[in-house]
């Protein structure tokens, strides 16, 4: 048989099938995320991010240099930095804009997406979060939010007419990593109420201090809070970051943190219409008759029938579900589920 026959099985080449992670950055006015921004494009961490803001302030050099193409372009590039970071403005927040700065500019190692200091950041991690399973070329690593030290206490206090959720607690409630910003500005007394504070609204997520914005950027990338593995994994998270069963918060606000402890297994059709009642008919009730709005929910379950646990998380209405590592044979089955929502 001839070997270069047209028969011939032709030769199969791998695609390339690697997908660029998306950190959602938010936090009030003034938190300090355009300098947490400027502190990563200027450092050298060997890592090509793309940077895209939605937000442009008043006194920024940089800022300033921004341009809006006349014809309403979905993007326009406005700076590219010599450590091959790129800064650009998105008029959509949608994953296709992103997809088609990187079919112009190639492929980033990460991209960081600021909001405004008063946008709930639920609505855009769930664009991403869902479209990985859609084949994307991106997805949701985490949702990292910056706190101001000094005036953190007053944005999380403060009520709304209307009794909703407030901006600062919505944004801490959906939050994997907090960033206390500008502690030098505050004692360690402060400081420890306020990170009393912040536990009370989400007592999962991870909490970092620093002063002027400068992080270890391992502490906010690669933490693949939504997927089974990373630093984030809910399988181990409960050790890793010192939760306490026993731990109770009773700071007055209107979104807190509640952790419940199933032994034995469940039924994970019993499991899906309870998800689906809570989430999205609403029904579920307090002790009170109140309605449970639920901000966030992570869990691992031990389903009935099965060898391996399941793990669940939710973003406001829309919840996921994956089937992850196998139970040892003597370990005893137990759920732990997470709640974050309002009281």
């Amino acid at each position: 048989m001839n070997e270069d026959s047209d028969d011939d099985m032709p030769e199969l080449v791998p695609a390339d099938v690697t997908k660029v992670p998306v950190t959602v950055i938010t936090g009030f006015l003034g938190a300090g995320k355009t300098t947490l921004l400027n502190y990563i494009l200027t450092e050298q961490h060997g890592k090509k991010i793309a940077v895209i803001l939605n937000e442009f302030g008043e006194g920024d050099s940089i800022e300033k240099s921004m341009s809006i193409g006349e014809e309403g372009e979905l993007f326009e590039e406005w700076l590219e930095l010599r450590n091959g970071c790129l800064c650009c403005s998105v008029k959509d927040n949608g994953v296709k804009a992103i997809e088609n700065l990187m079919q112009k500019k190639g492929k980033f190692d990460y991209i960081l997406l600021e909001t405004t200091g008063l946008a709930d950041p639920g609505p855009i991690a769930s664009i991403f979060w869902l479209d990985e399973e859609l084949c994307s070329d991106v997805y949701l690593d985490g949702i990292v939010v910056m706190v101001d030290a000094k005036f953190c206490e007053r944005h999380i206090d403060e009520k709304k007419d209307d009794g909703s959720v407030n901006e600062c607690q919505k944004q801490i409630a959906l939050g994997d990593v907090i960033i206390v910003n500008k502690t030098d500005l505050v004692s360690p007394e402060q400081l420890t109420t306020l990170k009393d504070h912040i536990r009370s609204v989400n007592n999962f997520a991870k909490v970092v201090e620093t002063s002027h914005a400068k992080i270890d950027l391992d502490s906010i990338l690669d933490i693949n809070a939504y997927g089974l593995m990373g630093d984030v994994n809910l399988e181990d998270i409960f050790t890793k970051r010192g939760f306490l069963k026993g731990e109770e918060h009773v700071i007055d606000q209107g979104v807190g943190t509640i952790t419940v402890e199933i032994p034995g297994t469940v039924d994970k059709s019993s499991l899906d219409n309870f998800l689906q009642t809570l989430l999205w008919e609403k029904t579920v009730t307090d002790t009170s008759g109140n309605t449970i709005e639920i901000l966030r929910l992570k869990g691992v379950i031990a389903v009935e029938g099965s060898d391996r646990r399941l793990v669940v998380q939710a973003v406001q209405e829309l919840y996921d579900s994956q089937v992850t590592t196998v139970w040892e044979e003597d370990q005893p089955r137990a759920s732990t589920v997470v709640f974050i929502g309002e009281k």
